[in-house]
């Protein structure tokens, strides 16, 4: 059976979805509240009264407090909560994600998102949203692949069950491109010029870091210019490697490639005063703190590249 055949048979499969429900309705865990909204729109740094301040929004034509138009989708959102809303399928027989990725197209990608806003929301509506898988495209040739464009219609209703808004959402489910064979040795990427010197100290096992040579002041990363003077002229000095963690992320989704999760990744304050960022080895993520003592590692990455890392003191 050739390819084509085996796409157009997947294609046909796949639109027995269409139409059907994507997945179960469900409900907002919590009202729409006055506290959220000023959680987002402090987050977005819009001040427009009629979000939070009671007496601007009776003013107005709103009458009272509304939260923003935008903020349709956030209210029904699963959250960090263990067990939250999953994709389920449509009750025809398997998942059409499932098929997709069966069949090799295990790329996704957000390409489109369309919101239509019937009323503004107000403290105390309690969403419920149910989704509708409206279409599949034929299979399509895109720059990250082939793939299937699926489009789906939420649709937001309120505790009397009135429409409130909708939100068309589409993805590509794409199968990656075949990568070309590297050739046996790979070409040397040359580096910036402001930078060359940090790698170099790298390969070296030294932390080096820039100083501008008008005033002395430490930078990292490397750039052209001084922050301070405005001097375009750099030499570099040699860290102890020694410094504290600074502040620090645990990184645990979406997976990286090579690496186990979950891992650390800090900005560590060095002795000689500026900050450097890379992953904390040898020490468990919940263990991690600020103010913890470490010092520099040159470990060799997944791609193999030397770069420095930072493990406990001692």
């Amino acid at each position: 059976m050739s390819t084509d055949t085996q796409t157009d048979e997947l294609w046909e499969s796949l639109q027995q979805f269409v139409g059907k429900a994507n997945g179960e309705p469900s409900e907002a865990r919590d009202p729409v509240n006055v506290p959220m909204i000023r959680h987002l729109t402090d987050a977005l740094e819009d001040t427009n009264p009629v979000y939070t301040d009671e007496a601007a929004a009776l003013a107005s034509v709103h009458g009272g407090i509304v939260a923003p138009a935008t903020s349709l989708q956030v209210w029904t959102m699963a959250g960090l909560a263990p067990g939250g809303r999953r994709r389920r399928g449509s009750g025809v027989g398997p998942d059409p994600m499932t098929l997709v990725d069966e069949a090799g197209y295990v790329g996704v990608v957000a390409t489109n998102c369309d919101q239509t806003y019937h009323r503004y929301l107000r403290p105390g509506d309690v969403l419920s949203v149910s989704s509708t898988l409206e279409s599949i495209s034929p299979l399509k040739k895109t720059a990250l692949g082939e793939g299937y464009f699926f489009t789906t219609l939420q649709t937001y209703t309120d505790q009397k069950g009135e429409v409130v808004g909708e939100m068309r959402f589409r993805i590509l489910k794409f199968k990656p491109a075949t990568k070309k064979e590297e050739p046996k040795a790979a070409p040397q990427i040359p580096l910036p010029i402001d930078s060359a010197f940090f790698w170099e100290g790298v390969d070296a096992g030294e932390l080096r870091i820039q100083r501008c040579s008008g005033c002395g002041t430490l930078r990292h990363p490397p750039r052209p210019m001084c922050p301070n003077c405005r001097s375009l002229d750099h030499d570099y000095v040699v860290s102890s490697g020694q410094g504290i963690v600074y502040s620090f992320v645990v990184h645990h989704h979406p997976p990286v490639p090579g690496k186990q999760m979950p891992f650390t990744v800090a900005v560590v304050e060095v002795d000689e005063g500026t900050r450097v960022v890379g992953n904390v080895i040898d020490i468990e993520p919940a263990d991690v703190a600020v103010g913890l003592p470490v010092e520099v590692a040159f470990v060799e990455n997944e791609a193999g590249r030397v770069l420095p890392q930072w493990r406990p003191r001692g």
